[in-house]
């Protein structure tokens, strides 16, 4: 029989995904789970397995493509095991049977088109064994769903492949419909800042924005202060121009980076830190560090520094609730770290910084970095950050003043690190120098604050032992 594959609903607000890559061809046999699309709604890259087994009948899309909600992206030819035209009648099925649940659908479960899994009241008890074949097991991992939070819809509560797809997907438009979705979708430096950047030469405006396919609502783009959008003077009148819309990241970024610049008073300190006594003991532990599986850099000992930074100075690990009139103060440490992609600036999130060891830092780092550029990052690693560090470093510069990751309150930008003559006890010597830029909400703090701040971290960077002293 042939299966109809369609783009399911995204959730409120978001109503089309672009295509990254198709990995199969017409003709070609798939099997179930198999990779078949990669696929991205406003900045997360998102693989989507194959919803059947069978053959590849027709591809209704190709890289660039603009979907929408509803259209057909695939069909397959399958022997009707599992077809998803048939989950419509098993959730009729199930609904004469038991209460049903709301439907929520995403992206990154692409393969749904209606969700008739429901938790059948068969008791399964939160800390019994999870009754679940393998193979939906090794999806559970791959979508990074805990298996105990995903209600079974199948005999005696087995849970099932669809099971884990729908609470994927409610994962997911619950992501998208949160405000902290906004502060996850980029945060953007003078100089476009990158923890980790490849130096890849830069992608054309089409690989970086899209083209012009498909039908699509203008995106307006308010000023400071919600002004409205400018006018623009004709520009063919003195020369050919290309027009290109804003989708996918940079669409959000340019959201984001509105939202705040408006709201938020920025002010940036700037200062420096000698770190020549770095370079020697990053050689002698980085072999170590490595073959852990990590990278002994700035960057790390930076995260370590900053934390230590926040506990005395918590104003900057904070947000202004505007609403109640109150500052929220986290007692949690969760540092997020710029990422220069190809097509945007991602900031991933480490979590409990203060907890981890500086190799646990520098594996994950390394993990982060690598997953973000190449989209595979998880969505519970894209949120709850309360500071943000960003690193300019790879690619040059000599400053920045970088914008705040909103609704956090402080940012620092780290430049590279370069050999200056400086004084040390009245003699001219070569130190190797690094530019910092810490940028605040002058809501919440003030300007003496945060110089205090910024040498804090400026003393435990130039004398690391400082930090051992404080574990």
């Amino acid at each position: 029989m042939a299966v109809e594959f369609k783009l399911p609903d995204l959730g409120e607000g978001i109503h089309e995904a672009e295509i990254i890559a198709v990995r199969v061809k017409e003709g070609e046999t798939v099997k179930e789970d198999q990779p078949i699309l990669e696929v991205e709604t406003d900045k997360a890259v998102v693989e989507i397995p194959c919803p059947v087994a069978g053959v590849v009948e027709k591809i209704n899309v190709k890289a660039g493509d603009s979907v929408k909600v509803g259209n057909v992206m695939m069909s397959f030819i399958t022997d009707g095991a599992k077809a998803p035209a048939k989950v419509e009648e098993k959730k009729e099925a199930k609904e004469a049977k038991k209460e049903p649940v709301g439907v929520g659908s995403s992206v990154s479960a692409g393969d749904v088109q209606a969700r008739g899994g429901a938790h059948s009241g068969n008791g399964r008890t939160a800390d019994g064994p999870v009754p679940a074949a393998p193979a939906v097991r090794r999806l559970a991992r791959e979508l990074g769903v805990d298996l105990k939070q995903v209600p079974g819809s199948g005999p005696a509560g087995r849970v099932l492949n669809e099971d884990v797809r729908s609470y994927a997907a409610g994962k997911l438009e619950g992501h998208f419909q949160s405000g902290e979705q906004v502060a996850r979708a980029g945060v953007s430096s003078s100089c476009a800042s990158s923890s980790s950047s490849t130096g890849a030469p830069a992608p054309s405006l089409k690989d970086k924005y899209g083209d012009s396919k498909g039908e699509r609502k203008p995106l307006e783009i308010t000023g400071g202060g919600n002004l409205p959008p400018a006018d623009l003077p004709d520009f063919t009148k003195y020369g050919s121009v290309e027009r290109v819309p804003l989708k996918s990241i940079r669409r959000k970024i340019a959201e984001n980076m509105t939202i705040s610049w408006s709201r938020i008073p920025h002010v940036t300190h700037f200062d420096e830190a000698d770190v020549t006594s770095f370079e020697p003991l990053r050689v002698k532990h980085d072999p170590k560090v490595n073959e852990h599986g990590g990278r002994l850099t700035l960057t790390v000992l930076t995260l370590k520094a900053v934390v230590s930074g926040l506990k005395k100075y918590p104003q900057f690990n904070a947000s202004l609730d505007e609403k109640n009139g109150e500052i929220v103060f986290k007692n949690f440490y969760n540092i997020g770290i710029a990422v220069a992609t190809e097509r945007g600036l991602i900031v991933p999130v480490i979590k409990d910084v203060d907890k981890k060891s500086i190799i646990e830092l520098s594996k994950e780092l390394k993990d982060i970095a690598e997953k973000t550029r190449s989209g595979k990052i998880e969505l519970d690693r894209l949120q709850g950050g309360t500071f943000t560090i960003t690193n300019i470093g790879a690619i040059g510069g000599t400053s920045m003043s970088p914008m705040i990751n909103y609704p956090e309150c402080a940012i620092l930008g780290m430049a590279r690190a370069a050999e200056k003559p400086v004084v040390r006890s009245g003699k001219i010597e070569i130190g190797t120098i690094m530019p910092l830029a810490l940028s605040f909400d002058h809501r919440i703090a003030d300007g003496a604050e945060a110089a205090y701040f910024v040498r804090h971290i400026i003393e435990r960077l130039e004398d690391p032992f400082t930090l051992l002293l404080e574990a």
